[in-house]
């Protein structure tokens, strides 16, 4: 069903690359300009989205292996994603019970058992405490009690997603929407971390519109890439994750051959985001390859951090690995000195206040549908989030 629904959407796009055409929204949809730049707005996206819904913190090839680990900062909780024996993934906040020191640097590795450098309390690779220093001359206390605190966590198409309010009661699939089945396709489970950069950037809005828009790439990047892309995009939607694709010339050709032939690449190719915070964007440079952009508000409404993982379908060689590092060279550079920059100076002509609002267009679908879903997220109660997604758009072409 999930191949189907690919093809769909590759046909819908054939179709109006056919007809020069392009699906459009009603009409122009408008953002109050202190969205974005507004203390009180941001702490309530904060605590509204970013700590009551499920983030990726990680790949699978970056925990294939039993006892390896990620530890990380997310919106200021320490965050320990570990792999255990039995292959079940656990994630804790990276905290002793004794008196909160962090345990495990930040970083990947391999442990077998997790030890606070303050005091030397251990834990295994189920968090349960299972060591005290000179325990006779501590004193009393149930161990039992005295693990560390668990986060939700669930692994799904290769992706770890984590929750880092350990109270979260809201089911992954129900979040996901049936989004996980599409990105299943790419096989990420398999694939390999070729190279790592970090970004800092602006609000963490005026950064995920640019993921969500085609329009400004030949005029943004007309030095770069742009003119190689046209700037038209269709939207589809799982509840309030999307793939953005274009209508692109190049595609009529596949209306030759018969569907079950489409390869997958060409079937999975565009940008591929997951609600708030993720922008999975397909390369072919030396191999299959994807730039798996993890985007964290930063300390204030004005600065977010942007992690870049590039990734290949297949083990590099010396030769495909120089070709991928080139190209994440080049795709550091875009969003750095020309997305980021841009966005920095859009932010401080914000803070202005002369414009009090911003427009998407009838084209720019995705903002519509991502700044809606900001707005009811931040709207809704604990008890009102799960029927949201429930009652979420699914993954149907557009009008």
């Amino acid at each position: 069903m999930s191949r189907e629904r690919l093809i769909e959407m590759t046909r819908h796009s054939i179709e109006h690359a056919k007809a020069g055409t392009l699906e459009q929204e009603p009409d122009v949809f408008r953002v109050p300009a202190s969205n974005y730049t507004d203390p009180e707005r941001w702490r309530r996206e904060m605590d509204g989205i970013f700590k009551r819904l499920p983030l990726v913190l990680a790949t699978t090839a970056e925990l294939r292996e039993p006892g390896s680990y990620k530890a990380m900062q997310v919106l200021g909780v320490p965050v320990l994603i570990a792999r255990a024996p039995d292959g079940a993934l656990r994630t804790f906040v990276n905290m002793c019970s004794h008196r909160g020191a962090v345990i495990m640097p930040e970083g990947n590795g391999k442990a077998r058992r997790f030890i606070c450098p303050y005091h030397a309390w251990t834990y295994d690779e189920k968090g349960a405490l299972v060591g005290i220093l000179s325990a006779k001359d501590f004193g009393e206390v149930d161990k039992s009690c005295l693990g560390l605190t668990a986060l939700p966590v669930a692994e799904r198409a290769g992706l770890v997603w984590v929750c880092v309010d350990p109270e979260s009661k809201l089911d992954i699939d129900t979040f996901l929407c049936g989004y996980d089945e599409m990105l299943a396709h790419f096989g990420f489970a398999d694939w390999h971390v070729v190279s790592r950069r970090q970004v800092d950037g602006p609000n963490w809005k005026i950064a995920y519109d640019g993921y969500l828009d085609l329009y400004h790439l030949p005029i943004l990047h007309k030095d770069t890439f742009g003119p190689n892309f046209p700037n038209q995009a269709h939207y589809y939607a799982w509840g309030p994750h999307q793939r953005v694709s274009s209508p692109h010339p190049g595609l009529v050709a596949l209306a030759d051959q018969p569907e079950d032939a489409w390869p997958e690449t060409v079937l999975t190719g565009g940008v591929w985001t997951i609600f708030p915070h993720v922008s999975i964007a397909t390369f072919d440079v030396g191999g299959r390859g994807v730039l798996l952009s993890q985007l964290f508000p930063g300390e204030t409404p004005l600065s977010s951090v942007t992690v870049q993982t590039y990734l290949m379908a297949e083990e590099p060689s010396d030769e495909q690995r120089e070709a991928a590092e080139k190209q994440v060279d080049l795709l550091e550079y875009v969003v750095r000195e020309e997305d980021y920059a841009t966005g920095l100076r859009q932010q401080r002509a914000l803070l202005t206040g002369v414009r009090k609002e911003l427009l998407f267009g009838r084209n720019e679908g995705g903002g519509h549908r991502f700044h809606r879903w900001v707005e009811r997220l931040i709207a809704a109660s604990d008890d009102e989030l799960a029927g949201l997604f429930e009652a979420g758009e699914s993954a149907i072409v557009p009008r």
